[in-house]
Formats: structure tokens, C-alpha cells, sequence
């Protein structure tokens, strides 16, 4: 069995594991919205597990929205993670980001 490794992120890549599945989902009217629903387009938040000493918009901890085709998928040590580029990244969601632009997620 191979000795478990340290991993350090290069560059401008974030590793992301998702916060919401790809099944079904529950719309605020109490709706249920199977799977294989046809979805324009879905973008999908994840948390930062870690990254490169380049990223500068996000931290380990924080939630980012991205594209789920942008992703490449990995394994670590069991687990499943998304690998990305900071460049795929369309917002980011952190308490200590000052709500300038009135909008709250």
C-alpha cells in the first residue's frame, strides 16, 4: 500500500469539494426537482479545501460558484474533489467579504 503524501496546490488551482450533490432538488415552494430534469447551464458552490499560493480572491474555507462543466475531478486520500483554475471561479461567498453591492446569498 503507498505511503500517503503531503499535497501542496501550484499556482492559480483550487481544490474544492462540493457542498451540494447532483440529485434531486427541493425548490422553496416544496417542489421536488428530480435529477433528470434538464438544467440550463446549473452553476454549482463548493468549498475550498486548498490552494495555490497565486489564488487571491478566495481562501480555504470560503464558498465558490462555478461552472460543473470547468471541473476536472480528483481523488484524495478516499475522497472526491473538484480541481480548479481561479480563473473558473464566478463569485465567492465569505463572511468577511463586505456586502457592497447589496446582494446576499
Amino acid at each position: 500500500m503507498p505511503e500517503k503524501l503531503p499535497i501542496k496546490m501550484l499556482n492559480d488551482r483550487l481544490l474544492v469539494k462540493a457542498t451540494s450533490g447532483d440529485g434531486e432538488r427541493r425548490s422553496t415552494g416544496g417542489i421536488v426537482i428530480p435529477a433528470t430534469a434538464q438544467v440550463a447551464k446549473r452553476l454549482i458552490w463548493a468549498e475550498v479545501v486548498a490552494l495555490g499560493q497565486n489564488v487571491r480572491s478566495a481562501e480555504a474555507g470560503d464558498l465558490v460558484l462555478f461552472s460543473p462543466e470547468d471541473r476536472y475531478e480528483v481523488e484524495v486520500q478516499g475522497q472526491d474533489y473538484i480541481m480548479l483554475r481561479e480563473r473558473e471561479i464566478h463569485a465567492v461567498a465569505a463572511k468577511r467579504i463586505e456586502a457592497s453591492t447589496g446582494l446576499y446569498l
